[in-house]
């Protein structure tokens, strides 16, 4: 494929006002946004959710990684042309010790440390449920979603932390559930009837993923667990009606510079260039007959798949990938990362042959990407369109300013640009109401105005990003750069 990009910049990013985006919101707010450019849809109900790190720092001691960072849920209601805006932090246990005592008490995964020397931090394994990855509202419930633990429910009403859920029992005390889920818009399983999938990982010198698929009102409908040799990194997978994909990351883990307090897990963590990735693909219905398949591809890093699909006897898998793990120099604060000296992460097309075992992949596009999204009717299915936040940089490794759409029919790729002081976060999809076209629909991203240290809920013409946005929602207020999102058509105000 050769893409066609029919929009261009040659506006670049000023590292300074990009750096406040990386400011902590410790304010937490509840009100209707007044100042609006353009109007909103009347067509667009419902409530757009995000997760992130609020907190990066601790009364004034900067954490060490934002993947560190307290997790501050915001949500965006919208309704009769008006839209309401309420942030507010989970109250994990560890959020509320710290803003009691005013220091940081836990290590975090990523590098941050307790206060004092190595000796302060060795051979201490707790961990912090910290909520900042996702969020979602399934079977009635809200849930703020971090990989390495259970779940934290909040009320969708007022954002309140309710406390862990362990999902009716089917978690126990310390069980992971992944801040991935994907949602099979039409599960052949169930009669058509749309389903949740997620997962959990424990890993060492072998590795148990378990999945979870659940019904719309929460019931557990199927549950499976698979082993796998050697230790697994997994941040996302992808879906199909028959298979749940995985990609084995090459890495490897020393776990003595971490229980010597010198580092966090996440940094002990090494990409093994010379060992390859391996793609697992587990039946989705043991009983089907198919069985549980790994294949191999060259090393390279994925954090985040755009979509999968089945043809015939081949998958078809759409990711982001690294020439390699992104590491941080630990000499260096994440704040002042060169950015000309790192890979890019880019959209690759996977061919995966299950007849022939065998792995072919392409470069679908040079440009800096991640986040990826779809419609969500398309979610395992073939699909035209992938819509993903964007370098405004056609080259090189930046941050993200922009929102690309690929249509992958033409080839054409179209980019609405927030450049120079706009820096983009997730785009989610949100389809119009009797939809006849896969993109007719919505863009809803909160985009960091570094000018004005604020931030703006842009909404886009999902069909064509070469038009202004349809609205520009301005809040009285910046959130920092956060992670995960969803849409739910339920109105929360």
């Amino acid at each position: 494929m050769i893409l066609q990009t029919t929009t261009e910049s040659t506006n670049t990013y000023n590292q300074e006002q990009w750096q406040k985006g990386y400011t902590s919101q410790t304010e937490e707010y509840d009100y209707w946004i007044d100042e609006i450019e353009g109007e909103i849809p009347a067509q667009l109900e419902g409530t757009f959710f995000r997760n992130g790190p609020g907190l990066l720092d601790i009364d004034g001691t900067e954490i060490r990684h934002p993947f560190d960072g307290d997790g501050m849920i915001c949500a965006v209601t919208f309704t009769r042309g008006r839209a309401h805006f309420r942030n507010r932090f989970v109250r994990t246990e560890g959020f509320v010790r710290e803003q009691e005592e005013g220091k940081i008490l836990y290590r975090g995964v990523f590098g941050t440390k307790k206060s004092g020397n190595w000796l302060q931090n060795a051979f201490d394994f707790r961990l912090k449920n910290i909520a900042n990855t996702n969020v979602i509202y399934w079977g009635g419930k809200l849930l703020a979603l971090w990989e390495a633990a259970e779940p934290h429910r909040l009320n969708p009403h007022n954002l309140e932390t309710i406390g862990l859920d362990y999902l009716d029992g089917i978690l126990q005390p310390g069980d992971a559930f992944a801040a991935h889920p994907w949602i099979d818009p039409h599960c052949e399983l169930d009669g058509g009837e749309p389903c949740l999938v997620n997962f959990s990982v424990k890993t060492g010198i072998s590795s148990k993923i378990t999945i979870f698929e659940f019904s719309p009102t929460g019931k557990l409908l199927r549950k499976q667990e698979s082993n796998v040799p050697g230790f697994a990194f997994m941040h996302d997978f992808a879906i199909t009606p028959n298979y749940c994909i995985f990609f084995q990351n090459s890495v490897t883990f020393n776990p003595i510079p971490f229980a010597l307090g010198l580092r966090g897990a996440g940094e002990c963590v090494k990409f093994q260039p010379n060992q390859p990735t391996k793609i697992i693909l587990i039946p989705r219905q043991p009983e089907s007959g198919k069985e549980l398949q790994i294949l191999e591809v060259k090393a390279g890093f994925v954090f985040h798949h755009g979509n999968a699909f089945e043809q015939g006897e081949e998958i078809v898998l759409d990711s982001i990938c690294y020439d390699s793990l992104p590491e941080l120099d630990e000499n260096t604060s994440y704040k002042d990362v060169d950015f000309s000296s790192l890979a890019p992460s880019q959209l690759w097309r996977f061919n995966l042959d299950l007849a022939s075992k065998k792995v072919t992949k392409k470069l679908i596009d040079s440009r800096c990407c991640e986040f990826p999204t779809l419609n969500p009717n398309q979610v395992g299915r073939s699909y035209r369109y992938l819509f993903m936040g964007a370098g405004s940089q056609t080259t090189g490794t930046v941050p993200l300013q922009a929102i690309q759409k690929l249509d992958w029919h033409t080839g054409e790729t179209q980019l609405w640009d927030a450049a120079p002081t706009g820096y983009v976060s997730e785009p989610i999809f949100v389809p119009k109401p009797q939809a006849q076209e896969e993109d007719e629909g919505w863009l809803l991203t909160l985009v960091y105005d570094g000018e004005n240290h604020r931030s703006d809920v842009v909404i886009l013409d999902a069909s064509d990003l070469r038009k202004p946005p349809i609205a520009k929602l301005h809040l009285k207020h910046h959130i920092p750069y956060g992670l995960h999102g969803s849409w739910t058509s339920q109105c929360f105000s």
